[in-house]
């Protein structure tokens, strides 16, 4: 296999070669339930569904796994807050955030496992520690139980840092540690803590460290060792710098690979619940289609920083209706446009295939997709059937891999109602797009009656035509 991927542990691209032939397992961080979902909470999970498909493209048997933290202090004092219990606090955000997974066209994971229901394999793994000499119960007999950093001379590979260099967090409690880089294994209940937070276990009740759950689960689904563990950028330290010490202390050979993705930001800074700077994706499922919103976060390579503009939508969204046109012309043209043949005969491009084995470089993949549109729009044009079946096979089968196939089930109209809204609008756009174009053509002949005429014609059907700098922009009278 020639993927290349960027490891974030070596600080390099290297070969993807797979633990076990034929399969790839993969482990993604998932969601820490407080609160409804944003777009930065959506674009790791858009990033490492590419990386997903594109491993089942290439042949693999991929278990994904993606985890949900149901349990930790976020999610008690937001709870606590609202009045509500911690687990229906809990339930509630994590069905909004399977929702906003649907509604970007995110596939489901093999298994997504909740902290809450492995706190078996948590102690499990807790007891190795503490046996090993890895770990230690506080003296204090508050029922905490740490990592101890010292025990383990790797620590701070991940991140490639050194021990006597790292300061301890300042909201750490450092009551209890012989360090005050040590971290939480185990979490001793609290007076101030609902009862039912907490579990029995030889240490006293509590309940788990965030960094613990993610190494119990992968364990428990994946096995002591595994191909690629994925995040966003912010966890590499202290979580999954913390995931891979207490692993392999344990004697788990853990995560081969370490993939990170960037950032979306906002006027240059991490989009975050704490900034105040998040762009809820119910809301803007209002006004954008979700198709769009995936165009957008894919129209980045994964591991760059992703600045978000009103301006970059609108150019996603243009982008991706010529593609979409150009597919359902072919589709008026052809009467089918098949694409499983494709994908499973490998025929997706050498120019494809090569931007998505050099480390996911969407970008890439998306300008050989647009070239291959122009290609398939002249063949229609001259009324070249063979040719233009192909480049619109190549061109739906490298959407599919990225899930963003147009004519799919998900965006044409079969999942739903959200499904079929998304596949009214989308034939709404070919059929406007088109009369902006000849709209265009009769400005640039100078002929305003015939423009004027088009413009009118839309208005009456309850479609406002804005003209801006990057082009006409359309919307429904009732959006206004």
């Amino acid at each position: 296999m020639s993927l290349r991927l960027y490891d974030t542990s070596r600080g390099e691209v290297r070969d993807f070669e797979p633990l076990h032939p034929g399969r790839a397992g993969v482990y993604v961080c998932g969601a820490t339930p407080q609160g409804a979902p944003h777009l930065g909470h959506v674009r790791a999970q858009v990033a490492f569904d590419v990386l997903r498909r594109w491993l089942e493209a290439r042949g693999l048997a991929v278990t994904y796994v993606r985890n949900v933290t149901d349990i930790d202090d976020k999610i008690l004092t937001k709870a606590a807050e609202a009045g509500v219990e911690w687990w229906a606090h809990a339930y509630r955000f994590e069905r909004e955030f399977t929702a906003a997974y649907d509604a970007l066209g995110i596939l489901p994971a093999t298994v997504e496992p909740r902290a809450t229901g492995h706190v078996p394999e948590m102690v499990e793994l807790v007891r190795r520690l503490v046996e090993a000499g890895h770990a230690y119960a506080a003296e204090d007999g508050s029922g905490d139980v740490y990592f101890d950093v010292r025990s383990w001379p790797s620590y701070g590979e991940l991140t490639r840092q050194r021990l006597d260099d790292m300061e301890a967090a300042t909201d750490a409690d450092p009551r209890g540690k012989r360090d005050p880089r040590d971290f939480a294994l185990w979490k001793g209940a609290k007076p101030s803590e609902p009862a039912s937070a907490s579990w029995p276990t030889p240490w006293g009740r509590g309940r788990p460290g965030w960094h613990l759950e993610c190494s119990a689960m992968a364990g428990r689904y994946l096995g002591a060792e595994f191909d690629i563990h994925g995040g966003g950028l912010d966890l590499r330290f202290p979580h999954h710098e913390n995931e891979q010490a207490q692993s392999r202390a344990a004697g788990d050979g853990f995560a081969r690979y370490w993939l990170h993705n960037g950032w979306l930001t906002m006027a240059g800074e991490k989009m975050s619940k704490s900034l105040g700077n998040v762009l809820g994706v119910p809301r803007l499922l209002e006004h954008h289609r979700g198709v769009v919103l995936r165009y957008y976060l894919v129209s980045g390579h994964y591991r760059s920083h992703l600045e978000w503009s009103e301006k970059s939508l609108e150019e996603a969204a243009a982008a991706f209706s010529r593609l979409e046109g150009f597919l359902r012309r072919a589709l008026e043209r052809l009467g089918d446009v098949e694409v499983s043949a494709v994908v499973e005969g490998g025929d997706l491009g050498e120019d494809f295939v090569a931007a998505m084995d050099d480390d996911l470089a969407t970008p890439a993949a998306l300008a050989v997709l647009h070239d291959d549109a122009r290609a398939g729009n002249a063949a229609l044009a001259a009324g070249d059937d063979a040719a233009l079946r192909s480049r619109a096979a190549r061109v739906r089968a490298g959407l599919a891999v990225l899930g963003l196939d147009p004519l799919s089930a998900q965006w044409a109209g079969g999942a739903g109602a959200r499904g079929a809204s998304e596949g009214l609008r989308a034939a709404l756009d070919v059929l406007v797009v088109g009369r902006l174009e000849e709209r265009a053509r009769a400005r640039a002949e100078r002929d305003f009656a015939a423009a004027d005429a088009i413009r009118d014609g839309l208005k009456a059907a309850g479609i406002v035509i804005e003209d801006t700098g990057a082009g006409p922009k359309w919307s429904l009278e009732d959006e206004q």
